[in-house]
């Protein structure tokens, strides 16, 4: 395994200058049927597929959000901006959280500010996250590259063909230790939270 170092880290950094949200303005404003919404996800977000086979939302996958109380069920089968928005969370999130730990997030999110009519509504919550999350990016950067830096400088005493191996080993760790931790920090942030009431069937 031979790797260009110099290559690899600025392809790594490159993909992070390039990650990119669904804009508030690339949203219809108007209801939009099963079919429609996952083709306009697909579309979307297709650059975060890891594989071009993967599937971004399928409808079995948005009858269970609905089903499990993450996502307000849609309205003459039909789903507004604002069921766009609680489903790019839900993107994000499924990744890392459990859906009961989604349900405990979203839900006083959608309970206080789904199809609200006060100024500050889903809309404002999404445009202020999505403008925090970019303003992130290049502090992640020079994490990356730091952590990079750190791993490179790891085995320099083995003196084989598993030195690459083992250094990109490395890095792979210390990326997800971060990864973990975050992960900690999250649940036990979540656990603070109350759980959401049951609906009465």
């Amino acid at each position: 395994m031979t790797i260009d170092k110099n290559d690899f880290l600025n392809s790594i950094l490159s993909s992070l200058s390039r990650i990119n949200y669904v804009k508030l303005e690339d949203i219809p404003n108007i209801e939009l049927y099963m079919d429609q919404v996952t083709t306009f996800m697909e579309t979307q977000l297709a650059a975060s597929k890891r594989y071009e086979e993967d599937k971004i939302l399928t409808k079995t996958m948005i009858n269970n959000y609905a089903k499990n109380n993450l996502l307000p069920p849609p309205e003459k089968k039909k789903y507004s901006k604002e069921h766009m928005l609680v489903l790019i969370f839900i993107y994000y999130f499924k990744n890392i959280l459990s859906i009961k730990d989604i349900e405990t997030l979203l839900k006083p999110i959608t309970d206080n500010y789904f199809h609200s009519d006060s100024d500050f509504n889903l809309t404002t919550i999404y445009e202020k996250i999505c403008k925090s999350e970019k303003e992130r990016i290049n502090f992640l950067q020079e994490d990356i590259k730091n952590i990079y830096t750190t791993s490179m400088e790891n085995f320099q005493e083995i003196d084989t063909e598993n030195k690459e191996f083992l250094q990109l080993f490395s890095f792979i760790c210390t990326l997800s230790f971060d990864v973990y931790v975050k992960k900690q920090l999250i649940e036990k942030l979540i656990d603070l939270l109350p759980e959401p009431e049951k609906k009465k069937k």
